[in-house]
């Protein structure tokens, strides 16, 4: 049986992708008039992983990276952060890593992503089989693990093997159309990794693909909640969150700031979540952590580099006047 109390541990094995970021210099400029770009580790995965680390926890990658230039960017770039890497294996031939063209722009932000013949869509089953899962508090994946073989049945591998150690997963659904085949083949998978996760988090959008129709989204969340012990997070951007958890729903806001741009967000906003329940706090006031780091990384330029320290998180939460009133 799956065992929430063991994220207390603060120790995460993350699947998933991490990639290399390139932000059009200064904030503000259009990727068609750049001149210069600024690097930075990229990929939700990692991004999640840079987040718990910053926060003082540890986070271990499981993932694949390409041999060439951009592959080893982005082994410096963990070893950087922090993140352990020992599953993170390098794959030659074709496969490329993840590469985000991305700006520091509010208003009609443009991302272009790089995602062919992706390297993290490489990890195997033999991959996941290597991890020693209890030794961790919690397996955390994302959506886009689950879009492509051979990383699709390694992902559902990972979940078996983490459920059979009692191990919580927790699913960020981080759903990214550009990766699947279909929004239906997409609706399945989601649907498979709900029914095996402790903890699910994810936007109204998603929800609403998981259950066929944006307007039975919340409603789904509602039914996966009273049917079991998950806890679920159902975001709804500027207009808060619906925590369902303990039997109880709960509505949060959010913390308005003067964004920079939109990305990094989602990731932030998890890892900030995970670290409050690591420490101990109710799953309400976590939700609210998280949501402060969310609003902290869209006004800083980057997504992983951009994630706060738990110093920063306090100073925000110490000057900023509070969130808004929740949604009804």
């Amino acid at each position: 049986m799956t065992d929430l109390d063991r994220v207390s541990r603060n120790r995460f094995v993350v699947l998933g992708r991490v990639g290399m970021d390139l932000y059009a210099d200064p904030p503000g400029t259009r990727t068609e008039e750049a001149t210069r770009f600024t690097a930075s580790m990229g990929g939700s995965a990692a991004n999640i992983a840079a987040a718990i680390v910053r926060h003082g926890g540890q986070a271990d990658l499981v993932t694949c990276v390409s041999d060439d230039a951009v592959g080893r960017f982005c082994r410096n770039a963990l070893a950087s952060y922090g993140i352990g890497a020992g599953h993170v294996r390098t794959v030659g031939g074709e496969a490329r890593n993840s590469l985000s063209v991305v700006e520091t722009r509010l208003e009609d932000t443009q991302s272009v992503i790089y995602r062919n013949r992706a390297a993290d869509f490489e990890m195997t089953v033999a991959d996941v089989d290597a991890v020693d899962y209890p030794a961790y508090g919690a397996l955390v994946t994302t959506g886009t693990a689950l879009a492509a073989e051979p990383s699709q049945s390694a992902t559902f591998r990972a979940l078996d093997l983490a459920q059979a150690a009692g191990l919580p997963v927790v699913f960020d659904i981080d759903y990214r159309p550009y990766s699947w085949p279909s929004p239906y083949a997409a609706m399945r998978a989601y649907a498979r990794a709900a029914s095996q996760s402790a903890i699910i988090v994810g936007n109204d959008v998603e929800f609403g693909l998981m259950a066929g129709g944006h307007e039975r989204g919340l409603a789904m969340a509602r039914d996966l909640a009273a049917s079991s012990s998950k806890i679920i997070v159902y975001k709804m951007g500027e207009a808060g969150a619906v925590t369902f958890a303990n039997g109880q729903e709960v509505r949060t806001g959010i913390y308005p700031v003067d964004a920079l741009k939109p990305t990094g967000a989602g990731d932030a906003f998890l890892g900030g979540f995970l670290a409050g329940l690591a420490e101990g706090r109710p799953v309400s006031e976590a939700v609210l952590r998280g949501s402060a780091c969310a609003s902290i990384v869209v006004a800083r330029v980057g997504c992983a580099p951009a994630m706060p320290t738990p110093v920063e998180l306090s100073a925000f939460l110490a000057a900023h006047p509070g969130p808004t009133h929740p949604a009804a």
